[in-house]
């Protein structure tokens, strides 16, 4: 779940909502940056569902008793995060192996400083999955792969940025994560460069300085406002469950100046 917390009620975005951004991102970008035909539809795949593992969790949201507030994907608790995680790799297996090794390769990097004991035996076996899947396809290319994998980061990034701001955030209050640019992998070289630097110039346009579609983009943003008052009287759940349902319009667009 990603949570912005406001003075009486907190914005909730399930992650499954997030993906879907990150895939519609991806599936306009201009011809530049497509992937070759043969693996558009698998990075695409990957790249809307790189978050099924969080799906069904966010339907029943977890309360962090601690900082009294939703559990977030960055304070979840690791351990049941990883079940969440290989599930959420296996279901886009099923479908497609590529977009699973690219979903596995995305998992397993957010455990790899992890010493626990079952984090580090999750990254083993996503390790193994790995190897077991390139061992199953044609001619893999592993810079391919690498720009691929690139590509479901920033992405995942772009979305990341829409989510974790309120809009219309003044670049001086952004998201700490953001404040310095949105990072880019050194796989996807046609930017030349490290960072994109996004920024609000209203509550539903973000101007880009980078041409990343041949037009305008406007995408929707689900998100649910649950009020606090409610969580305190009935709980976390049936307060999810009852709370309004908000569609946001936001339209990416190349700063021009």
């Amino acid at each position: 779940m990603i949570v912005r917390e406001h003075r009486n009620e907190f914005v909730m975005i399930e992650q499954e909502h997030h993906a879907y951004l990150s895939g519609e991102i991806a599936a306009n970008l201009k011809e530049s940056l497509i992937p070759e035909k043969e693996f558009r539809e698998s990075v695409e795949y990957a790249i809307y569902k790189h978050d099924d593992g969080w799906k069904l969790l966010d339907k029943q949201p977890f309360w962090n008793d601690q900082k009294q507030a939703p559990f977030t994907f960055v304070d979840f608790p690791v351990l049941p995060k990883t079940v969440f995680y290989k599930h959420g790799i296996e279901e886009v297996e099923k479908v497609d192996s590529y977009a699973g090794l690219l979903c596995s390769k995305h998992y397993s990097r957010f455990l790899l400083d992890d010493t626990s004991k079952e984090a580090q035996v999750f990254v083993q076996q996503e390790e193994e999955r790995q190897k077991r899947i390139i061992q199953s396809l044609t001619d893999f290319d592993q810079d391919a792969f690498n720009f691929h994998y690139g590509l479901l980061q920033l992405c995942d990034n772009l979305s990341l940025y829409i989510c974790l701001n309120e809009p219309g955030t003044p670049k001086e209050k952004e998201h700490p994560f953001f404040q310095k640019g949105i990072p880019v992998s050194s796989s996807i070289d046609v930017f030349n460069r490290e960072k994109l630097n996004f920024r609000w110039v209203d509550e539903n346009t973000i101007l880009t300085d980078k041409l990343l579609f041949d037009r305008p983009l406007t995408i929707t943003l689900q998100q649910e406002v649950v009020n606090k008052n409610s969580i305190s009287k009935k709980g976390l759940i049936e307060s999810y469950h009852e709370a309004p349902t908000q569609q946001v319009n936001v339209k990416l667009v190349r700063d021009t100046n």
